[in-house]
């Protein structure tokens, strides 16, 4: 753990938690306990859910590629993040980050949230789109909120059967194997609805 407000040596850092940036931990916190969630995420990942996060996140994809699938007024597209790409997200874009290379290496940079603001976790209809499951949850650890939840998504049949269609939400499939437009540029613009 680094002390909050010390500075780092960024590739030595690198160098000794390389082992926790692949499945299954896949990300470290650089300061915990501070007003920035500073994290180093690795590759290769595979995730099913679209993250509903009530504030702005900026993403430094600074080796390899990888890409967001979203979720924008009731569609899916796709912002990729090729290596060296900067992007800052507005707040409540469903995303669902998608690292497909082994060793890829983004640095996310979050607010932590305040007492009582909620992050919330989607699941969408992988044939009609339709919200198939949503939990919403005071964000305080990653890794301590976050794998109960997923969990009990993945494993009732119940919470992953679409309520339009009737489709049943495979829960681990990523949905990077749905066929969804590039896009460099996201679709959602300040101040609209």
């Amino acid at each position: 753990m680094t002390t909050p407000y010390t500075t780092i040596d960024f590739p030595k850092w690198l160098a000794d938690k390389a082992h926790l940036l692949k499945p299954p931990v896949g990300n470290q916190q650089i300061w915990p306990g501070t007003d920035f969630i500073v994290t180093v995420v690795g590759g290769p990942n595979q995730r099913t859910d679209f993250h509903d996060d009530p504030l702005e996140e900026y993403f430094w994809q600074f080796k390899g590629n990888a890409f967001l699938n979203i979720m924008d007024r009731g569609k899916r597209d796709r912002i990729e993040l090729p290596e060296g790409t900067m992007y800052l997200m507005p707040p409540h874009l469903r995303h669902s980050p998608q690292r497909p290379e082994p060793d890829s290496r983004c640095l996310v940079i979050e607010r932590a949230r305040p007492e009582g603001m909620m992050d919330g976790f989607d699941w969408y209809c992988l044939k009609c789109d339709g919200l198939v499951h949503r939990v919403e949850v005071q964000l305080k650890s990653i890794v301590d909120d976050l794998p109960p939840l997923f969990e009990a998504f993945y494993a009732s049949e119940k919470l992953r059967t679409c309520s339009h269609c009737g489709s049943v939400h495979p829960g681990r499939l990523s949905p990077s194997a749905v066929p969804s437009p590039s896009v460099l540029v996201p679709s959602p613009l300040a101040g609209e609805g």
